[in-house]
């Protein structure tokens, strides 16, 4: 019996990147041997209405899209149980989680990579009673992604993300938290956080810190302490370019379970879409809960460019002779 399969993709992430490649990508899902149900989102929440529908009537879920439509796919087939594996082919603006597993920038290339059909079970988590693929956050630059305009996001990448962000530093707002965990319980002012299990965060790579694996069960959880002095504030942002944790003004540690609480309502961002106003949140791991296609790994892409290498010298060997 031929397989059947869901590829969902938003027409507008990335510039449209997906209108050209369409066709071989279909091509390629076909002669993987699959039934392609094609669906274009045309709206929010489109791709998890999509998921929810076709979940338990296809052998895979292929998506297309930003690190958003990513989000919408996992929380649809997280809330009606499914075990569907799920391919992603990357084509938004930052493509954090894409990057963060070294996955082929070359959307053919990704399609290809679904097709080899190799499961990599990747943690996910649960905020409260929502899904998220890969970072939840609230305080200083949160609000950019969701705030930015698509088209501008198109027009101008990752500088639109930096254009909004820049908005917001003469608006520093902190939040009073109480932060419980098995690791660690710490009650102070926070100007931004993040639990995450990604390698990158809005583009920018190493900033949830170093040696993450993204299915050890456990989150990257920074924490930000509002600073007192510009000497505080320069203090922060060194620590966060060079990835050394040499600064008493972050707290950085792994966990599988945090509880966040504050008398005020917190604005939270899940894969950089609005994920409420908060005054509790209970953030869990779910191991290895997400079913991914993916063959794409850090030692695989040191592999092909050692055979890049040595095809060129190769080449220049043949030459000389």
């Amino acid at each position: 019996m031929k397989k059947r399969m869901l590829f969902v993709f938003n027409p507008k992430a990335g510039k449209g990147r997906i209108k050209t490649h369409l066709l071989d990508i279909v091509d390629i899902f076909n002669k993987g041997g699959y039934e392609v149900i094609i669906r274009a989102t045309q709206g929010p929440k489109d791709a998890y209405e999509q998921v929810k529908e076709y979940a338990d009537q296809v052998d895979l879920i292929a998506c297309s899209g930003g690190d958003g439509t990513l989000d919408e796919v996992v929380t649809g087939i997280v809330e009606v149980g499914s075990q569907t594996p799920i391919g992603y082919i990357p084509a938004g603006s930052t493509n954090d989680f894409a990057n963060s597993l070294f996955m082929p920038k070359s959307m053919t290339a990704a399609a290809s990579m679904i097709m080899e059909e190799q499961i990599y079970h990747c943690d996910i988590g649960k905020f409260n009673n929502q899904t998220f693929a890969y970072v939840a956050a609230f305080g200083l630059f949160t609000n950019v992604s969701y705030e930015t305009d698509q088209d501008l996001k198109n027009i101008l990448g990752h500088v639109a993300y930096v254009l909004e962000g820049m908005k917001q530093l003469f608006e520093v707002k902190s939040y009073h938290l109480k932060v419980t965990s098995d690791e660690l319980t710490v009650e102070n002012d926070f100007i931004y956080g993040m639990i995450s299990n990604s390698r990158s965060v809005g583009g920018f790579k190493n900033l949830t810190g170093k040696n993450v694996d993204m299915n050890d069960g456990l989150f990257e959880v920074t924490l930000i302490t509002n600073p007192k002095n510009p000497l505080e504030l320069q203090e922060i942002m060194t620590a966060l370019l060079t990835a050394e944790d040499n600064t008493d003004l972050i707290y950085s540690f792994k966990s599988a379970h945090v509880v966040i609480e504050s008398e005020e309502a917190v604005p939270w961002t899940l894969d950089g879409e609005f994920g409420g106003d908060q005054t509790h949140v209970e953030i869990d791991n779910l191991h290895e809960a997400m079913n991914l296609y993916l063959t794409s790994n850090k030692n695989q892409k040191k592999g092909r460019l050692n055979q890049k290498l040595q095809a060129i010298k190769e080449i220049t060997q043949n030459s000389e002779e």
